[in-house]
């Protein structure tokens, strides 16, 4: 304690933070920029797993860590992933729930916290994160969660990489990461990464007009906000 007050960890405080966004109508698929963020993201995604020879997930093990309630989960079940190989983390209770209630049992999602994660070395072909290291402001934290993820990654499989590399100066919760954190956080490896994803505020205004001028605009690049990138052991 200091000055009387309970200091608040960083899991904990990533559970509140996260809890102020239940019900943002912003993240709904009838809105036309989160329509289309999500679904240029699903292109690149495939793109990418098609570069890297993993058009087929049929055989391929799986994790997510921050799977959420299951969006990619899904995608990786549609892409051919078998979902006995496929498991998803979550740091909250609640999607956890919400969650399991969209898959079979065959396909596990755990609430733990990545930072500890209770698999074996070598265990996945595939490990994905999609915007959780912005939400983890503790540096420590970070590092330990990069390390456990390549720590259970194969050495012949890899880390897909997806987030934001500016911060967002009307959420105090998160925290852009910049390409040289990321070399820093997996330090001798081998990463690709591509400038994606048109910035939000922009979808927002020009979508619901013209997806037209938003692809456009994402092809340009400079006003793309996020990292999408492959990052394997040497």
């Amino acid at each position: 304690m200091t000055g009387g007050m309970m200091i608040v960890s960083e899991e904990e405080r990533i559970q509140q933070a996260y809890i102020k966004r239940l019900g943002d109508v912003r993240y709904s698929w009838f809105c036309p920029d989160y329509m289309f963020s999500q679904q240029t993201k699903e292109q690149q995604m495939l793109d990418l797993l098609k570069r890297h020879d993993f058009a087929s997930l049929q055989s391929k093990h799986i994790l997510e860590i921050g799977c959420g309630n299951g969006l990619w989960l899904h995608k990786f079940i549609n892409w051919g992933a078998q979902p006995q190989n496929i498991i998803g983390v979550d740091l909250l209770f609640d999607r956890v729930i919400e969650a399991r209630r969209f898959f079979p049992e065959t396909l596990r999602i755990e609430c733990a916290n990545a930072a500890k994660l209770e698999f074996s070395d070598a265990t996945f072909d595939l490990v994905l994160q999609s915007a959780v290291f912005t939400s983890v402001l503790d540096p420590h934290m970070k590092r330990q969660i990069a390390s456990e993820m390549l720590r259970v990654v194969k050495g012949d499989g890899f880390i897909i990489w997806y987030d934001f590399h500016f911060n967002n100066p009307r959420n105090p919760d998160v925290r852009g990461i910049k390409k040289q954190e990321i070399f820093q956080l997996f330090p001798g490896c081998r990463i690709e990464l591509r400038r994606i994803s048109l910035a939000p505020p922009l979808v927002r205004f020009i979508a619901p007009y013209s997806l037209l001028t938003c692809y456009l605009l994402e092809r340009l690049k400079i006003f793309n906000t996020h990292y999408i990138g492959v990052i394997r052991k040497l």
